[in-house]
């Protein structure tokens, strides 16, 4: 099956593609954005992959779900378009980076700037239907994102992972943290934020700090 994916991520998860899981995946995603209102837009579902290519990754944020309000989703974990409110998660995200770095908090909250720079914002669900969250779970997209992760894991080295909330970090129980960091919190979201865990947890300085270490860029939150 030819899907349309950034090079260097075709070469290791082209096996996924000719698997049944994923041609029943496929079918399913098919029949969802014929008859019903999804999101990402088709050309953004796989975004994240294209915009951060396996050889670049750095930093690994793992998502649950895309946004599932008008314009939000473009692909990336916790990023929305230009011109779109913030959401309360991506906010707190905002506010831990402010109180971690100092840095003020952006006025777009797009975060293909941080994909350029090696950041994997990968959700374990790469599409939603509109106002449905979690909609799209079970169909085998958590398979394939696993796959991605499994080969981030075994392939590269020093690479930090970054698991917010439970979901995260039992889909990140497949890393090897001999050999990378991996940093873990409560969810950014409020309800998760404000019982503790989530502000302090200085993620931003602590991934900087370990990639310096390593000898490569920090990222620029």
């Amino acid at each position: 099956m030819k899907v349309v994916i950034e090079p260097s991520w075709q070469q290791r998860l082209h096996d996924e593609f000719e698997k049944s899981y994923f041609q029943n995946l496929v079918e399913f995603v098919r029949v969802e954005y014929s008859t019903q209102r999804c999101y990402p837009p088709g050309k953004l579902i796989f975004n994240a992959f294209d915009k951060c290519p396996f050889d670049q990754t750095k930093v690994v944020i793992l998502g649950q779900d895309p946004y599932h309000g008008e314009g939000q989703a473009n692909g990336l974990a916790f990023s929305v378009n230009d011109g779109i409110t913030k959401p309360p998660s991506l906010l707190n995200i905002f506010k831990e980076i402010k109180d971690d770095l100092g840095s003020p908090i952006p006025k777009s909250g797009n975060l293909e700037r941080w994909a350029v720079q090696g950041v994997l914002l990968l959700n374990a669900t790469l599409t939603v239907r509109a106002s449905q969250a979690g909609s799209h779970q079970n169909k085998g997209w958590e398979t394939f994102t696993d796959a991605a992760i499994q080969h981030l894991s075994d392939e590269k080295e020093n690479l930090v992972f970054l698991l917010w909330g439970a979901y995260a970090q039992k889909k990140g129980a497949i890393i090897d943290a001999s050999k990378h960091l991996v940093l873990k919190a409560k969810h950014p979201s409020p309800m998760a934020a404000q019982h503790g865990g989530w502000f302090g947890n200085k993620h931003f300085s602590q991934t900087n700090a370990y990639l310096k270490s390593k000898g490569l860029p920090e990222i620029e939150w």
